[in-house]
C-alpha cells in the first residue's frame, strides 16, 4: 500500500513517494516535519529584543559573553536562550573545543576556501526554497562580497582554538547567525511568505542540509582535489560540529547518529531527494558568487585574470556539484579532468608531508590558525552582530 503523505509537509517537498522508495521513511517524515519547524527560542528572543530595545540587548550581549548566572534577572526569552546554548544535550569535550575544529584547520587555506565556496555554499544556494529566502532579502546577489565574507568569519571564528567555548567570539558569533536567521524569518513571514508552498523559512530542514553543507559537502569536494580525511579526523569533525548544530538551535534528532562522513551523506540524500531542481533565485546566488570570487583576491593571489579565473571557477564547481546540478545552475560547460591528476597529486603529496609526524602537523595547524586569524581583519561588524549588539541597533 502506498504511504500517505505527511499532512504537513508544504508543497516544496517533491518527489515524496520516490523517495520513501530509497531512503528510510523515517528520514522523510523527518524533512517533511522540519520544514513546518522553526526556532521558538530564538523567534522569542527578537520579539523581546524589539520590544525592550537597548537594555535587553545589552543584557543578551553580557550574557554569551559571561554566561546566564552572571545576570541578574534577565528577560525570560534571552533567559531561555542562554539556558539552552550552555546545555546541550551531549557531555561537552573542553578540551576539543580549546583545540578547535582541527579536521577544519588542517587543510590548506586555499583549498579549504575553494571547497567553501564551490563546494558548501553553491550546494547551500542551489535548494530553491534556501534560495528564496536569500534572494527576498535583496542584498545577497547585490553585495555577495560582503555575504561570503561575513560568513567566511563566522565559520573562521566557530573553527578557531577555543572558538566555541562560551564567551568565545565563534560562540557569540554562531548565535547571533541563529538569532539573525530568527529576524529573517519575521521579516519574511511578515511580507506574506507562502508557508504552505515553501514551510516556514530557515526551517529544521534547511538549517540541517546547510549544517551539512559546512561537514560532509566541502570534504566531498576536498577528496575530489586529493585531500582526504581519515576516519579519526571524521570521529572529531562531527563531534565538534555537534557543538554548531546545538548553537544554531537545530534539534538534535538531526544529528546526534551523524557520526561521519556516511552517516552525512545518508542523511544529506534523503533531504536532497525531496528538493526541487535549482531555480531563477539559485542561479542568480550562484552567479553573484562566482563574480565575486573571479574579480576578487582569489584571482589576484592565482595570478589570472577574472576570465581565466572564472573558466578555472566553472570546472572545479562542475567537478564538486556534478554536471546534472552545475547545468542546471547554468554553470559554463568547463571540463577539470585534464587538470585534475596533477592537481590531485600535489595536494596528495602536500597533504602526506604535512602529516608525516606529530611536529610537521603541528607547524601547519599553527600556520594555519595564524592564516585564518588575519584572512578577515578589517571587515567590521558583520550584519549577523549588527542585529543583536547593543551598538549596532537603534533602542
Amino acid at each position: 500500500m502506498p504511504h500517505e503523505p505527511v499532512p504537513s509537509a508544504p508543497a516544496r517537498l517533491v518527489n515524496g513517494e520516490e523517495a520513501r522508495t530509497a531512503h528510510p521513511t523515517s528520514s522523510i517524515d523527518l524533512v517533511a516535519r522540519g520544514l513546518r519547524l522553526g526556532d521558538p527560542v530564538a523567534d522569542a528572543v527578537i520579539a523581546e529584543l524589539d520590544a525592550l530595545g537597548r537594555e535587553a540587548r545589552a543584557t543578551l550581549d553580557a550574557g554569551l559573553r559571561d554566561g546566564l548566572d552572571s545576570l541578574d534577572s534577565p528577560p525570560p526569552a534571552i533567559a531561555a536562550l542562554l539556558r539552552e546554548c550552555e546545555t546541550p544535550p551531549f557531555s561537552v569535550d573542553t578540551d576539543m573545543l580549546t583545540r578547535g575544529d582541527t579536521t577544519s584547520l588542517s587543510v590548506d587555506p586555499f583549498w579549504s576556501t575553494i571547497a567553501f565556496a564551490l563546494g558548501s555554499l553553491v550546494h547551500t544556494y542551489s535548494a530553491p526554497g534556501i534560495a528564496r529566502v536569500l534572494t527576498g532579502t535583496g542584498k545577497l546577489t547585490a553585495t555577495a562580497g560582503r555575504r561570503l565574507a561575513e560568513t567566511g568569519l563566522w565559520r573562521t571564528n566557530a573553527i578557531l582554538p577555543g572558538g566555541l567555548l562560551r564567551g568565545a567570539q565563534g560562540y557569540i558569533d554562531t548565535v547571533h547567525v541563529r538569532l539573525l536567521h530568527a529576524r529573517v524569518r519575521a521579516g519574511a513571514l511578515r511580507r506574506g511568505w507562502d508557508s504552505d508552498t515553501w514551510g516556514t523559512p530557515i526551517n529544521q530542514t534547511d538549517t540541517a542540509r546547510t549544517w551539512l553543507d559546512f561537514t560532509v559537502i566541502p570534504y566531498a569536494a576536498l577528496r575530489r582535489v586529493g585531500i582526504a580525511t581519515t576516519a579519526q579526523e571524521e570521529a572529531e569533525l562531527y563531534r565538534y560540529w555537534a557543538h554548531v548544530a546545538h548553537l544554531l538551535g537545530l534539534d538534535p534528532e538531526w544529528y546526534r547518529d551523524v557520526t561521519d562522513h556516511a552517516g552525512a551523506d545518508t542523511l544529506l540524500a534523503a533531504i536532497d531527494a525531496t528538493n526541487a531542481a535549482p531555480d531563477d533565485n539559485a542561479r542568480r546566488l550562484v552567479e553573484a558568487l562566482i563574480d565575486v570570487l573571479a574579480e576578487g583576491p582569489l584571482g589576484k593571489a592565482l595570478g589570472m585574470e577574472p576570465a581565466q579565473t572564472r573558466i578555472l571557477l566553472a570546472a572545479l564547481t562542475r567537478l564538486f556539484q556534478g554536471e546534472a546540478t552545475a547545468d542546471a545552475l547554468g554553470i559554463e560547460p568547463v571540463d577539470a579532468a585534464p587538470f585534475l591528476p596533477v592537481i590531485a597529486m600535489g595536494n596528495a603529496r602536500a597533504r602526506r608531508w604535512q602529516q608525516f609526524s606529530a611536529s610537521s602537523s603541528e607547524l601547519a595547524l599553527v600556520e594555519t590558525v595564524a592564516h585564518r586569524r588575519q584572512e578577515f581583519a578589517g571587515l567590521g561588524r558583520t550584519e549577523y552582530q549588527a542585529q543583536v549588539d547593543p551598538a549596532g541597533a537603534a533602542g
